[in-house]
């Protein structure tokens, strides 16, 4: 229970070092920074081209990577920001119009092709699915925490590289031993995490 409350207080700290809103120069700046979210297979996408109805999908990614689009074919959209999607397409739709394509607006409807594991020494070991970026802190806040005897020293993460399998080791002790937030030396460690890792506690 007090390794826990360590862990949620670690969390809130770690928040509240971070959060801009006192500061609109701080804002703008983590904003800025943070980094946009990329397709991945099974995200739905709701895409609408504006005064063409017959051009208002709702689309699912497929495993490939692809989604089918009316006078477009496939298009590859895995890896791709909402925004590049939208580009594509209007290129690939200036054959069909003698003056200026319609604006087409791409968005996210369902992040749920972003997806990760969690196993071991943990509270609730399961696959999520978060809906956004976040980091290996956050990942094992949604798998219940750590238990007891949990090894924060020894945390791995298996993430896929092409046909490659890569091992991320990190020491996130300190971090729970404190229970004071995170220090310099620390946030090396808390990596973002993305589609299709899995966490390991050992």
């Amino acid at each position: 229970m007090i390794r826990i409350r360590k862990f949620i207080v670690s969390l809130t700290l770690m928040a509240l070092a971070v959060w801009p809103a006192c500061n609109p120069a701080m804002a703008q700046s983590v904003q800025s920074t943070a980094e946009a979210y990329r397709i991945n297979p099974g995200d739905e996408l709701a895409i609408y081209v504006w005064g063409e109805e017959r051009l208002q999908r709702e689309v699912k990614v497929l495993p490939d990577g692809t989604f089918a689009f009316p006078l477009v074919g496939q298009v590859v959209a895995q890896g791709k920001l909402p925004q590049e999607i939208e580009a594509n397409i209007t290129e690939r739709l200036r054959d069909q119009y003698r003056g200026q394509v319609p604006q087409v607006t791409v968005s996210v409807k369902s992040a749920s092709g972003l997806q990760f594991s969690v196993m071991g020494r943990v509270k609730s070991p399961g696959t999520f699915s978060p809906g956004r970026y976040i980091n290996v802190l956050e990942a094992l806040s949604m798998a219940g925490g750590p238990s007891e005897f949990a090894n924060l020293d020894n945390v791995i993460i298996l993430r896929k590289r092409g046909t490659q399998i890569q091992t991320l080791r990190m020491r996130l002790g300190s971090v729970f031993r404190s229970g004071t937030g995170i220090g310099i030396g620390d946030r090396s460690n808390v990596i973002r995490i993305e589609t299709g890792d899995t966490v390991i506690v050992p």
